[in-house]
């Protein structure tokens, strides 16, 4: 199986994989796609559950997502998972989308019934299962602040956030229009007072020291749901005089190294966790919306951990 496969290979499926055994009919779209460690966890659980498929990953630039889509019927595909830069678009292109991928906007899971393609997004449930996990709590009793909150998982997860009706939550963006438009249109979720004091339930703030300073003191989880920490070479995602011991830092980002925010973190003394929790997750989900049974998650960690190291 080569590591990464493209558009003109899934025009030519069959020869493309001629003796695959057993058969590619699971997918990550992605560009770029080389990195994703989702077939490390998929693998795995096919192999464990004597499913015959495996998943591979495959390179389809924003311009091809609509006929790498229509193709997968063709092939007999199960489903595809879709990544950085398409989970708008593909929202726009299957032919139904789950009520709850419809309220974040995005999808990351497309399943197939036939000829049919059904999108879900198992990034925001996913988040929820990997706070619980990494921190022993659960995103409604938290005060909540999402850095890169305007599109894509910063979008799912915060969506997500007010779904779980969280105690607080706070969204940050380069551009800030971009928060504030995502504050209104979560602001019905979030109309209830939970907190004593002056905080406000929701708010979008600059991504400027002075009002990050000020709406720290009034949080108890950070979630980072930027790509800055991806390279070892990019700044924390928030200036280290501002992380408190008292805050959980959760970075959506999965690299082997810590990232800047994490390392950080841990020196003030806050507790940290990174994405592989939330990828296992997601995963996890996106195998029970496919198959309809329980996922084997201790495999899937395992499988995850492995393509990590």
């Amino acid at each position: 199986m080569k590591d990464v496969y493209t558009l003109d290979d899934l025009r030519h499926w069959d020869a493309a994989t001629a003796g695959e055994d057993p058969p590619i009919r699971l997918s990550v779209f992605g560009d770029p796609v080389a990195h994703s460690k989702s077939p490390g966890m998929h693998n795995p659980a096919l192999e464990t559950c004597g499913i015959p498929a495996r998943y591979a990953r495959l390179h389809i630039r924003p311009e091809e997502l609509p006929e790498a889509l229509r193709l997968l019927p063709r092939w007999n595909f199960i489903g595809t998972n879709v990544t950085i830069p398409h989970k708008a678009a593909v929202a726009g292109l299957v032919d139904q989308v789950d009520e709850h991928a419809l309220k974040i906007g995005a999808v990351n899971t497309v399943a197939l019934d036939g000829d049919r393609l059904i999108g879900f997004n198992t990034d925001g449930p996913g988040i929820v299962r990997a706070i619980r996990a990494d921190f022993g709590v659960d995103i409604r009793d938290l005060r909540v602040m999402v850095l890169g909150a305007g599109g894509g998982a910063g979008r799912a997860i915060a969506t997500q956030c007010a779904l779980e009706n969280c105690q607080r939550l706070v969204l940050v963006n380069r551009t800030h229009e971009k928060a504030r438009a995502l504050a209104g249109a979560l602001a019905p979720l979030l109309k209830g007072p939970r907190l004593l004091g002056p905080a406000a339930r929701l708010e979008a703030v600059p991504w400027e020291a002075a009002p990050l300073a000020a709406q720290l003191a009034n949080t108890d989880l950070v979630i980072n749901a930027t790509s800055c920490g991806m390279k070892r070479t990019d700044p924390p995602a928030l200036p280290p005089s501002l992380i408190q011991a008292h805050l959980m830092v959760f970075d959506t980002i999965y690299t082997a190294h810590r990232t800047p925010l994490l390392a950080e973190a841990e020196a003030a003394g806050a507790r940290a966790a990174n994405g592989l929790s939330m990828l296992l997750y997601q995963g996890v989900l996106a195998f029970e919306i496919w198959f309809n049974r329980d996922a084997p998650v201790e495999i899937m960690r395992a499988g995850l951990l492995a393509a990590t190291a």
